[in-house]
């Protein structure tokens, strides 16, 4: 599977993944939700940055970690301590303080040629896919659930 994650435009979060300060994406939910339990090594994401629908990066991911159940503290722990690698802004340790967590690191990022995102209505931040093709303009298909059901 390949996994497409969209970057905050706010943080400049692909710009932080592209110069190497950032190695880690995190998500979190109350619940497991996407991607916990369905991100795994060796697998390809696929950056984009909200709001410009350019997928124009991509990465292998090299460990993953998933948190369930998650007291108060132990979430403030886990963020501060993968904090050098997720480089979250205070805003965005506010927004991921949730009870499930999932922090995905990669290694081997490059820039690609940007491809045009074919976005269709309810699709998430994180999208788990086939293959990239799947959501680029031209050789999309209708995106279903399938893939992100637990």
């Amino acid at each position: 599977m390949v996994h497409l994650v969209y970057c905050d435009d706010k943080s400049k979060e692909l710009n932080k993944i592209l110069a190497g300060s950032k190695t880690m994406v995190i998500r979190g939910a109350a619940g497991r939700k996407i991607p916990h339990s369905r991100v795994f090594k060796d697998e390809i994401l696929y950056f984009m940055e909200k709001g410009t629908k350019k997928i124009s990066a991509k990465a292998v991911v090299t460990d993953v970690q998933n948190f369930v159940k998650l007291a108060e503290d132990e979430i403030t722990k886990t963020i501060e301590e993968n904090n050098h690698k997720l480089q979250l802004t205070d805003k965005q340790k506010e927004r991921w303080h949730k009870k499930c967590l999932c922090l995905v690191e990669f290694n081997h990022v490059e820039s690609i040629n940007p491809l045009d995102f074919d976005h269709q209505g309810n699709m998430d931040d994180w999208l788990i896919i086939e293959k990239i093709e799947d959501v680029v303009v031209g050789t999309s298909i209708p995106y279903n659930y399938e893939k992100s059901r637990f």
